[in-house]
């Protein structure tokens, strides 16, 4: 049974977003310790994995909360790959002394991973062997910093696997949100070495090309620009009604967010989708406030912009 932490950790949620979502949505029945702490299995873990990647593809999570595992795992086109991942012990690649220490002691097969090869530094990892089946690359540094970019990104290229998982003890957040860039599932070093393996299978199971990029059609360009929005203001102060004045100035905040946002995809590439999603949503709304702004004008008689 994993905690919250541990268990947001391995779905590679925030543990405020689960908490978060366990309060609205009562996402899972998970028991109880003795001190009232959360109690989460493997299962209901798997399960917050998949609806952490379906969020991120664009879905709702008041919808998706309702669904089940089958349910969930259906939409992401995982139902054969998923079982097969759940049942089959991690084929991994390891680069650490520790990690390999800790797992040779406790034995590979009683943790549900197959080890193919290790390493003891991150120097070596190139030397690691290519075709001897493995899918997961999992790479211990207690203390991680950016001068690990490029090796791990280097090992992940000579190593030919499907995904990485990244285990510190002490790092950096633009660090962590670097390798999460790279695509690396990122973790704290579990004290429970059982963890390592539900950590591969997220890893495996995350590894697909986001698709909510794809999903996202575009919104219609601006049709009242700030100058026009000021010429509805300044015509709208001979009415009695306020309206075209506030609707014009939520359109303006509207509008200043939608470019906001959009100058966020290149400043700052790690929340890319983030950044897309919010300029989406209020391209949206300012839509439908343009559609209402179109009809208050013919109403009341105001200036529309030409063309």
């Amino acid at each position: 049974m994993y905690r919250t932490g541990a268990a947001a950790r391995l779905a590679g949620l925030p543990v405020e977003t689960l908490r978060v979502w366990e309060r609205r949505y009562s996402l899972s029945d998970a028991q109880r310790s003795e001190r009232g702490q959360r109690l989460y299995s493997a299962e209901q873990v798997a399960r917050l994995g998949l609806l952490k990647q379906l969020v991120d593809q664009g879905h709702s999570i008041g919808v998706l909360a309702g669904l089940n595992r089958d349910q969930l795992q259906s939409m992401l086109g995982l139902d054969g790959q998923a079982r097969a991942i759940a049942t089959t012990p991690a084929r991994v690649l390891l680069v650490g002394a520790m990690l390999s220490r800790r797992i040779a002691a406790t034995g590979q097969g009683a943790l549900g991973l197959d080890v193919r090869g290790h390493c003891a530094t991150l120097a070596q990892a190139l030397a690691l062997p290519r075709e001897v089946g493995a899918d997961v690359l999992v790479i211990e540094q207690s203390e991680l910093d950016d001068s690990g970019l490029a090796p791990i990104a280097a090992a992940r290229e000579a190593s030919g696997v499907a995904a990485v998982v990244v285990l510190y003890r002490f790092c950096s957040s633009a660090t962590i949100r670097a390798l999460r860039a790279q695509g690396c599932l990122v973790a704290r070093i579990p004290a429970d070495l059982s963890e390592l393996a539900l950590l591969c299978q997220s890893a495996l199971t995350g590894h697909r090309p986001p698709m909510h990029e794809q999903s996202m059609p575009p919104v219609a360009p601006p049709r009242f620009d700030d100058e026009a929005l000021g010429n509805i203001i300044a015509a709208g102060n001979r009415v009695d009604c306020e309206c075209p004045r506030h609707l014009s100035e939520i359109l303006m905040m509207v509008a200043s967010f939608e470019r906001y946002s959009q100058q966020c995809l290149h400043r700052n590439p790690d929340d890319a989708a983030l950044h897309a999603r919010l300029a989406l949503a209020a391209g949206r709304a300012r839509v439908v406030l343009e559609d209402a702004m179109e009809h208050l004008a013919i109403t009341e008689g105001l200036p529309m912009p030409k063309g």
